[in-house]
């Protein structure tokens, strides 16, 4: 009995250290250790060299060409092994399918499939026979294996590459706007390079890009004009890559690098503005879609199925098919696709530790980055270094649980999906409250069906409730920035200093940001440090435009105490950021529309077809509709006298319906307003329009 499975724990022996390498340091450090040894020499001579060193250097993947390139190749070895093992499994598999006889097979297979008789011969294959087609088949599927285990290891670089390009194209604009600004504050120019690489969780990975320049200047020596040259090469971004270019070209010249930064600030300003509109061409054309395929289209299925399955064959089975499968199924594809084209941002970003942390690093840059092997005095310490890393890893964990602890209220609200841990068990205990003793067979997906969806329509109702007041918290909060800064602006370049300006600007009207800036200006009457108050006042607010604010003016201060000229392109920034966001929530409303009215239209034909249809078959039959646990009886079709079970139907109609308007809430969500969760509140609307239709009008 143990014998046959000795080739499968095989599979598992050679799999396990690869499948618990991403969450095993020992696992993860074995496969690089075998690996390196036997492909380390190889890989460094491959051809594909210098394009896999251009991958590896787009994605930042964290390892070496040698280390990464050896793994690949003993991974897709080891794939290839267990394919073998596995292929050999299947041909024995093969041979036990077909060791019936002939005409048993041709009885039940129709004549097209007749051919299928012929690998009754399998059963008659002499041990050489039996070798060769288990050679065959383990060959096969474990060259397929190995193959397509290498090609997706390298396949994955591109698709990192592609999302890294998207990422700096999307913070291009704001990474452009935030180096003209602190050169126009006389912050030497690497210097403003090093400020930019230190505030990476802000700028994204636009920022780590810079960063890695800046490294090579600080660890290398690297001249800036080279650094920058360098970073035009191995960005994967178009964008940065001609901006890298261009600012490399001017350095190289001699060209005053104000007005180069003013240009190329001017320019992406413009270009985020075509950007949005192509944005939203975009979003119109995928609504388009999204109403035609996935609601129209599995509506007039539907409905075909059903006129055919009340009339002519029962086809329930197929609807079932497409209600509880294929429509989910391709709404979440379709949302993984609108993700993959569209790049949004998010406000609601948790930015208290880039405020608290990037901001409280010293501005001299003479402490540089460890490597994580050599520690300050030049003694070997990997261990160590790692062993604190986790310490302080640790210790962040628990700071986020104490924080959640104390102030329970603000951290629901921060944090919406939060709310599934009270709101998922209550659901689940009203269900089981509504529908105890639960039936068992086919009856008791008719009896769990209303709890199931109350249950769901309460989860998703909090949800949305606190995800719309933090929604709404954070954008009166972005309303009142531009004009903040603005002010703080117009203070400061009547000759007063950051303190007296935000002394008197904090007199001012400033809606969401009031009470926070007369927390900061109480902070500078107590005696904090400016600087201090600000990082402290980002850090209350938690809104990322408000930190990117902060860094600007921060650091501004410590380069001069002209500050005017940087708070006045933060203000431009803010207020066009504002203007770009207003302007897409407007033509976004159309859009919404048009999938609300869309499910409006399918729940109308569903209601038709519910009302007045079954109802038409049912009297044409002559027998009432049957129950809904009772298959294979109900109306009897006037055209083949069969028996269709109409309240099945019905029952399936209501369930199609719950699922329909989960998902074009969802997806209403993701095109409006760039985000699922931004959907929640429209799939809940949606799922209570359908609910009470059925529950008080339909059935």
């Amino acid at each position: 009995m143990i014998g046959p499975l000795l080739p499968l724990v095989l599979v598992v022996v050679l799999a396990l250290p690869v499948v618990l390498s991403p969450i095993s340091r020992r696992a993860n450090l074995l496969v690089s250790r075998l690996a390196v040894p036997i492909f380390g020499d190889y890989v460094g001579r491959s051809p594909r060299r210098s394009w896999q060193l251009e991958r590896l250097r787009a994605t930042h993947v964290g390892t070496t060409h040698r280390v990464f390139a050896s793994r690949t190749l003993l991974i897709s070895g080891l794939a290839g092994v267990c394919g073998a093992i596995l292929g050999v499994y299947v041909a024995t598999w093969l041979v036990d399918l077909f060791s019936i006889s002939r005409d048993s097979i041709l009885s039940v297979v129709p004549p097209a499939l007749s051919f299928l008789a012929g690998l009754t011969r399998l059963q008659d294959l002499t041990l050489l026979g039996l070798f060769v087609l288990f050679l065959f088949f383990g060959a096969t599927v474990g060259t397929a294996l190995a193959l397509g285990t290498y090609w997706t290891r390298w396949a994955y670089l591109d698709q990192l590459a592609n999302a890294r390009a998207s990422e700096i194209e999307a913070t291009l604009p704001r990474t452009i706007a935030f180096i003209y600004a602190l050169s126009r504050s006389g912050m030497p120019f690497p210097k403003v390079l090093d400020t930019l690489a230190r505030n990476e969780d802000i700028y994204g990975e636009a920022a780590r890009e810079v960063g890695v320049a800046v490294r090579d200047m600080d660890t290398f020596s690297t001249d800036i004009l080279t650094a920058v040259e360098r970073t035009a090469e191995r960005t994967p971004s178009e964008g940065l890559s001609e901006f890298a270019d261009n600012l490399a070209s001017v350095l190289g010249s001699g060209r005053n690098l104000s007005s180069f930064l003013r240009d190329q600030y001017e320019r992406y300003q413009e270009e985020a503005e075509a950007q949005q509109e192509q944005y939203l061409e975009l979003v119109s054309t995928l609504a388009e879609v999204y109403v035609t395929v996935l609601v129209a289209g599995p509506l007039f299925f539907i409905t075909v199925l059903v006129v055919i399955g009340l009339v002519i064959e029962d086809t329930i089975a197929i609807v079932r098919f497409v209600g509880y499968i294929g429509v989910p199924l391709a709404s979440t594809g379709f949302v993984v696709y609108i993700d993959s084209l569209t790049q949004h941002e998010t406000a609601l970003t948790d930015v208290s530790r880039d405020v608290g942390d990037v901001l409280d690093t010293p501005d001299d840059g003479a402490a540089a980055r460890s490597d994580g092997g050599v520690d300050v005095g030049g003694y070997a310490s990997d261990d160590t270094w790692r062993r604190n890393a986790e310490r302080l890893a640790a210790y962040d964990r628990l700071r986020a649980l104490r924080s959640w602890a104390n102030e329970p209220l603000r951290s629901v609200l921060e944090h919406p999906w939060i709310s599934f841990v009270v709101t998922v068990p209550l659901g689940a205990a009203w269900v089981l409250y509504r529908a105890v003793p639960i039936p068992l067979g086919p009856s008791a997906l008719q009896t769990l069906d209303l709890p199931v969806i109350e249950a769901t329509i309460f989860v998703m109702a909090v949800f949305a409730v606190l995800h719309e007041v933090h929604k709404r918290r954070v954008r009166s909060i972005e309303r009142s920035v531009p004009d903040f800064l603005s002010r703080l602006a117009s203070v400061n370049e009547a000759g007063m200093s950051v303190v007296e300006s935000l002394q008197r600007v904090a007199d001012t009207d400033l809606g969401g940001l009031e009470a926070e800036v007369e927390r900061t200006r109480r902070d500078v009457r107590w005696g904090a440090d400016v600087s201090a108050a600000f990082r402290r006042f980002a850090t209350r607010t938690r809104v990322r435009m408000v930190a990117q604010a902060v860094t600007l003016i921060t650091n501004a201060m410590s380069a001069s105490g002209d500050v005017a000229p940087v708070l006045r392109i933060a203000a431009d920034e803010a207020q066009e950021t504002r203007r770009l966001r207003r302007e897409r929530q407007q033509e976004m409303l159309t859009y919404i529309l048009v999938i609300y009215i869309s499910v409006f239209v399918f729940l109308g034909i569903i209601a038709a077809l519910t009302v007045a249809f079954i109802p038409a078959v049912q009297e044409a039959g002559g027998v009432g509709a049957a129950p809904a646990n009772a298959p294979g009886t109900g109306v009897t079709s006037a055209f083949t006298g069969t028996d269709v079970n109409t309240s099945a139907y019905e029952l399936l109609f209501f369930h199609i319906s719950a699922v329909q308007a989960v998902c074009s809430g969802l997806i209403a969500g993701q095109l409006a307003e760039g985000g699922v969760a931004d959907g929640v509140k429209h799939a809940a609307g949606l799922l209570v329009l359908t609910y009470l239709a059925f529950a008080f009008v339909l059935l």
